[in-house]
């Protein structure tokens, strides 16, 4: 049994981004232990489809069509899962676009839409459902962020400003709602392997360098699922990994100024990492650890 099961009982969650990857890998981990769960995804297909299989394993789904960047769309469904629910326990801020590009280059069109979903839907999110909360005077809050949040890699500005938001947020509401009984945990992992590229608009070179990064990952959204989950029931704050991440998290932390350096020379050398990348990427398929269905289906349009 999950640690947040225990502290709640009544187990009452809204997830985001619940229709694949690692959202619906958090509500799997949630279904085994009888969790209703509020599911929510811009994707209707995918989502009556986890919603099936989330059943199958013992929790009972509400599912709810949601594009988090429609604050007014946003504000019907967290009104209708609290009437049919009667409150919240657990609350996920998940969903979440990748994409790639330099800062000029990127399109201010680009700009908005990433930053609409990754940080405007994270903030519509928690505007909406900490009223309950603090009514309740309990529950948790689990914010989606990422490693971009703190190593800011090149060409990845957009990505790398919505998830520093995220972390920004967080911590400030971790401020403000420890005194109302409600926690909230920042969880900051690398690339790991989910649909979050699947709808990139960004420079197709960027693109490509994401297909092989993720498609060599150890990191699964399983792993990564049950990882957050434990740590958060624990009530920790900053939820990192793997190992690589928590590394630069500590380079980060204590010097600052030799990561900035670190990154300026990958930037320098990109066409060396790039190689190297493809080396990787050609070793790891020749050993048939690569996943073409996966790549196939979230990398096809981009090719």
């Amino acid at each position: 049994m999950l640690q947040l099961t225990k502290r709640f009982p009544q187990k009452r969650a809204f997830i985001t981004g619940a229709g694949s990857g690692l959202g619906l890998c958090l509500c799997k981990e949630l279904a085994a232990d009888g969790w209703t769960i509020g599911m929510s995804d811009i994707n209707g297909v995918a989502l009556e489809k986890a919603a099936t299989e989330i059943k199958q394993l013992g929790g009972n789904p509400l599912t709810y069509g949601l594009d988090v960047s429609d604050k007014d769309a946003y504000r019907i469904v967290s009104e209708k899962f609290l009437s049919e629910v009667g409150g919240i326990d657990l609350l996920v801020n998940n969903a979440g676009v990748g994409d790639g590009g330099y800062v000029e280059e990127y399109g201010l069109d680009n700009w908005d839409w990433l930053l609409s979903i990754n940080l405007h839907g994270v903030i519509y999110g928690n505007v909406l459902f900490i009223p309950q909360f603090k009514k309740q005077k309990s529950g948790a809050i689990i914010n989606i962020a990422s490693a971009a949040a703190f190593t800011s890699l090149p060409r990845m500005a957009a990505y790398n400003v919505s998830k520093a938001g995220v972390r920004s947020l967080s911590e400030t509401m971790s401020a403000e709602l420890h005194s109302h009984g409600v926690q909230v945990t920042c969880v900051m992992p690398t690339f790991f392997k989910t649909k979050v590229m699947q709808s990139a608009r960004g420079n197709q070179d960027e693109v490509e360098m994401s297909k092989m990064i993720f498609a060599t990952s150890q990191l699964t959204p399983e792993r990564v699922a049950a990882y957050v989950l434990k740590k958060a029931g624990k009530g920790r704050f900053h939820v990192i990994l793997p190992a690589d991440a928590k590394f630069m998290f500590f380079m980060k932390r204590f010097f600052p100024s030799l990561l900035l350096r670190i990154f300026r020379l990958g930037e320098k050398k990109k066409e060396t990492v790039r190689k190297r990348l493809t080396e990787r990427f050609a070793q790891a398929d020749k050993k048939g650890k690569v996943d073409h269905d996966y790549l196939n289906e979230v990398f096809e349009k981009k090719r």
